[in-house]
């Protein structure tokens, strides 16, 4: 028998645990709906994993148990499987002998495989080499979501996947196998998403190239460097000459004309030679050269002005392709020396004579026009990127996930040398589990196979039925399946039933399969061994007739445990149904409800942190109303449920004793207490519950107190404090709220109507 379970770190168990101590052959544990109770019969039963739960057998020596919880339901009649059939006691010794040795062999393969899932999985799911790889493979997760923060700019690459990180962590490993694109500089790539990602290209139109060789043509004129001066041969030539002022000569001239052969210099009269000498200096020659500066000073100058406004275009300047601050820099540059140009051209137009040196503006041509150049190739990749934008995205895509890769290559060789060795022996041991699995699986076969030959299911079958149609079942039956060994649910036309059954039927029937399985056994041996049995919550969707039936049928199995006849030396018996404890736990020799020598009653305590099992000398379950108050007092109250058990103790008492108007009480608070009263009265004014009424809210120890305090107050100023101080007992404390008026005599009817 078992004589104490801890229990912790499982289910609604914390780490610091609870325990359940000092057990008896007859064990009563009652506990709200995921409190913690088929967690006992988990443990109880053995087949799951609870590496902090332990169970202290009597003499060390662990027995059978049966249990029936949810799992065995699931296990039995939710499975796709037939039902496995339960025999009878006795059967051929030879065939028995064979069945014992396959066993054995069974075991060995069972403990092989024990020990290779040990290896790959660990028994506990913390170790093994599966383990080993998921830590390295999470850390390959962050490290890699760690390096995407250097391309959240660049996350349209990413689409889909920059709010994943293991998502993403796997398409980086896919990418690690398979993308060959170039690797890029970070810079390129943002340039390029600028456009490709952008999400709001258009066409673009080329930047007009202006043809600026005439000015570089103009520029090399040889009219600029000749010296031109008049006639040599004049007689007058040599002293121009000598005193070299020919352009001074030449500017003097048209004053000399106006003055009618007067010299515009002494004021003297000259003579008619020296107009023909000064005429003959001054030929045709001189005046096509003057005439040619003047041509050249006009072309260069149109030129100038018309390349200028060229490059002040709006095409130009308002283009988002154009580097305009280059670009107007340029512009101004080559402003500056076209304008030095035209200065130099006209004084070569003043002072023919002297040799004129314009510079080059070839370089500053080229400067500028390169800006316009490389806005068009800008251009044309955006009109060639909208021509071709779904090729254009793939490629920039690769291209971004290549540079990630390169960024993280070393964390990426480093993950790939560390999990090779894992996987091989991961695969390795998987390889080795699925053979074996597949000798167990064979050998458990031949084993069913030989516990066929036996004995008979049909006694089973038979008694299940009968009890079944005793009890007005009569639309389905157990039948033994056409391969034999089995269970069938069949309708009376033959078809299967198991399907259909609505779920107070197959709880019924489940419960009535375990029932002769307590006696029983899956083979032909164990029927007669000791045991403990187990019921968790058996009278889930069942009818209240049929709850009593159930109740009577575990009552039998106590009443055989309590003579010491039975092979069931220990009974737990778990539910949250306050009808069904109060029916399997009522015994006659039981005195004032105080526990008998061989039982024990448990509660399974739960708040927001932890549930707790806590014994009592007596049975602790005498009516709902009476629970609901007993946690009105427990100290410390429970912080998830204190607020509904207030709320249902409100709208039991005072529906019960009626006239109560819910606006008066409310009235009557202040503020925060206000707010308090309103949610627990809220009852009232719905009739029922809102299906969020019952959900448990957790608030901390404070936030209790002053709902403790409100749900006081609300039986004070309602004029029933005495049913309040009759409630609480030695637990009731009064408060500064005035007088109240007591109302004993609708507690005690409210009481009675509760007992009876």
């Amino acid at each position: 028998m078992i004589e104490s379970i801890n229990l912790a770190n499982e289910g609604a168990y914390d780490a610091a645990g609870t325990k359940l101590e000092g057990l008896r052959k007859l064990n009563f544990i009652f506990g709200s709906n995921g409190s913690g109770k088929t967690t006992v019969s988990r443990i109880v039963e053995g087949s799951g994993n609870f590496p902090d739960c332990q169970i202290t057998w009597a003499g060390g020596s662990p027995l059978e148990t049966r249990v029936y919880n949810k799992n065995f339901v699931e296990n039995h009649f939710d499975a796709e499987s037939s039902i496995k059939g339960i025999y009878t006691f006795g059967g051929n010794v030879e065939v028995a002998e064979k069945i014992k040795k396959l066993k054995g062999e069974a075991d060995t393969i069972k403990a092989k495989l024990s020990g290779l899932r040990n290896n790959l999985s660990g028994e506990d799911g913390l170790s093994g080499k599966t383990k080993e790889r998921e830590i390295l493979a999470a850390q390959l997760v962050e490290d890699v979501w760690g390096a995407k923060k250097k391309f959240d700019d660049l996350d349209t690459a990413f689409t889909g996947l920059n709010k994943n990180k293991k998502n993403f962590c796997e398409r980086f490993l896919t990418e690690a196998s398979s993308n060959g694109a170039t690797v890029r500089d970070i810079s390129e790539l943002r340039e390029d998403a600028a456009t490709v990602f952008s999400g709001s290209l258009a066409k673009a139109t080329f930047l007009p190239v202006q043809d600026s060789s005439k000015i570089s043509l103009l520029e090399t004129s040889a009219i600029l460097k000749k010296k031109i001066i008049g006639k040599e041969d004049v007689d007058i030539a040599a002293l121009i000459e000598k005193l070299g002022n020919s352009d001074w000569v030449q500017q003097g001239r048209q004053y000399f004309n106006q003055l009618e052969d007067q010299c515009p210099f002494c004021q003297q009269k000259t003579d008619a030679a020296f107009r023909q000498s000064l005429e003959a200096y001054f030929d045709e020659s001189y005046i096509a050269d003057l005439a040619a500066i003047d041509k050249l000073l006009a072309v260069y100058t149109s030129a100038v002005r018309d390349l200028l406004t060229a490059y002040r275009v709006s095409d130009i300047v308002e283009s988002p392709y154009l580097d305009r601050e280059g670009f107007e820099r340029d512009v101004a540059a080559l402003h500056l020396a076209l304008d030095s140009n035209v200065e130099h051209v006209m004084a070569k137009r003043k002072e023919p004579s002297a040799p004129a040196t314009l510079t080059d503006t070839a370089p500053l041509l080229v400067a500028v026009s390169a800006h316009v150049i490389a806005a068009n190739n800008k251009v044309k990749a955006n009109n060639d990127t909208i021509n071709n934008l779904a090729a254009r995205k793939k490629d920039l895509t690769s291209q971004v996930w290549k540079r990630l890769l390169e960024d993280t290559k070393v964390i990426y060789d480093k993950f790939k040398g560390e999990t090779g060795g894992l996987d091989k022996a991961i695969t390795s041991l998987k390889s080795q589990i699925e053979t074996e699995t597949k000798k167990f699986d064979a050998k458990q076969e031949e084993i069913e196979e030989n516990e066929r030959r036996i004995t008979s299911i049909k006694p089973t079958i038979d008694v299940i039925n009968k009890l079944l149609k005793s009890f007005g079942f009569t639309n389905f039956h157990l039948a033994e399946s056409l391969g034999g060994g089995f269970y069938e649910v069949k309708r009376s036309d033959g078809s299967d039933a198991k399907r259909t059954l609505s779920e107070g039927e197959k709880s019924f029937i489940t419960f009535l399969y375990f029932y002769y399985l307590v006696g029983g056994s899956f083979s032909s041996s164990g029927g007669t061994n000791d045991k403990i049995v187990v019921f968790d919550d058996p009278v889930s969707s069942l009818d209240a007739d049929i709850l009593f039936i159930v109740c009577n049928l575990i009552k039998i199995i106590i009443a055989e445990m309590r003579t010491g006849a039975s092979a069931i030396k220990q009974v737990f018996v778990l539910t949250h149904n306050i009808y069904f404890h109060k029916e399997v736990t009522f015994d006659k020799k039981r005195s004032a409800d105080k526990a008998r020598n061989d039982e024990t009653f448990w509660v399974v305590r739960k708040s927001s942190q932890r549930s707790l099992l806590v014994r009592f000398t007596e049975n602790p379950i005498k009516s709902s109303y009476e629970l609901l108050w007993r946690e009105v007092r427990q100290k410390p109250p429970s912080d998830t449920a204190i607020q509904n058990v207030m709320r249902r103790i409100l709208e039991h008492y005072f529906k019960f004793y009626g006239g109560v108007t819910p606006e008066d009480i409310i009235a009557k608070f202040d503020g925060q207490d206000k707010m308090i009263c309103s949610t627990l009265v809220s009852w009232v004014n719905d009739g029922s519950h809102f299906a969020t009424d019952d959900l448990y809210m957790t608030c901390d120890l404070g936030q209790v107190d002053r709902y403790l305090e409100v749900f006081q107050r609300i039986f004070e100023e309602s004029d029933h404090g005495g049913h309040y101080r009759m409630m609480m007992g030695d637990d009731y404390k009064a408060l500064p709220v005035g007088d109240a008026h007591d109302t004993d005599v609708a507690s005690e009817a409210l009481l009675r109507s509760e007992n009876a």
